[in-house]
């Protein structure tokens, strides 16, 4: 047996190894750092403007705008990115799809402070809505590119034997090639998760809430102590954002395939 043969299973059990660790330690470290910042920041002698920020009814409050935008956000890049990235991969529609990955491209390239800004000129719109579509525009490339190459990348052999038992190409679709591209396209879904959780801190430019609200005030007034705590919580909200994509892609994608 070669010197290759037996690095590559030692290297995949200490890529799994490395993820389970991952996994455990990750949430763990955002529930002590975000917990010795709100104690901290709690527990201080703040003025009159700080006390109005830092309380638990605003933290709550604000985590849960922060939250509702980013679960609209993937509610409409889910429903839109992975039918269209789906659809791009049949053959009538492979010639637009450069199309369609080209504005996908472009909503990601364009700074998201403009995306934002652009569509409110556009429409006049304020709150939830007026955040959430712009942000879903700019996180909407790693869904829609995943779910495509995903597809790409099912053995045509598979295909083709499903066809031959007499699948129609819808059943071939949902029950062969869908599963079988699945981590990709959550491993799109967890990139396209922690873009939204971050771009969201821009909401309050367009009356849409989150925890932007809290750095842009400490920023302002200079409060650091509001400032530090806004940002600390966005930064953990995107951590276990990005923990729970990973638990999904270790739970839901097909066993086998790692």
């Amino acid at each position: 047996m070669s010197d290759v043969e037996l690095t590559a299973p030692t290297e995949e059990a200490g890529a799994k190894k490395a993820d389970r660790v991952r996994l455990l330690a990750q949430p763990l470290a955002v529930l002590v750092i975000v917990g010795a910042v709100l104690t901290w920041a709690l527990a201080r002698e703040n003025d009159e403007i700080e006390a109005q920020s830092i309380q638990a009814g605003v933290l709550l409050t604000k985590t849960w705008e922060h939250l509702l935008i980013t679960a609209v956000v993937t509610a409409i890049v889910v429903g839109v990115a992975v039918p269209l990235g789906a659809m791009l991969t049949r053959r009538w529609a492979r010639p637009v799809a450069p199309v369609f990955l080209g504005i996908a491209n472009i909503g990601q390239a364009a700074p998201a402070l403009g995306v934002l800004v652009l569509f409110f000129l556009w429409t006049g719109w304020e709150g939830l809505w007026a955040a959430a579509l712009p942000i879903a525009f700019y996180s909407l490339l790693p869904v829609l590119r995943n779910t495509i190459v995903g597809i790409q990348s099912v053995d045509p052999a598979l295909v083709d034997a499903a066809r031959g038992i007499g699948m129609s190409p819808r059943s071939v679709l949902l029950r062969v090639e869908m599963p079988l591209a699945l981590p990709m396209v959550l491993a799109g879904m967890r990139t396209s998760l922690v873009l939204a959780v971050g771009t969201a801190t821009l909401a309050f430019f367009v009356n849409g809430g989150g925890l932007g609200e809290l750095v842009d005030t400490g920023y302002k007034l200079n409060r650091p102590a509001v400032l530090v705590v806004g940002a600390v919580l966005a930064v953990g909200l995107a951590l276990v954002v990005d923990w729970l994509g990973a638990l999904a892609e270790q739970l839901l994608g097909p066993k086998g395939l790692g």
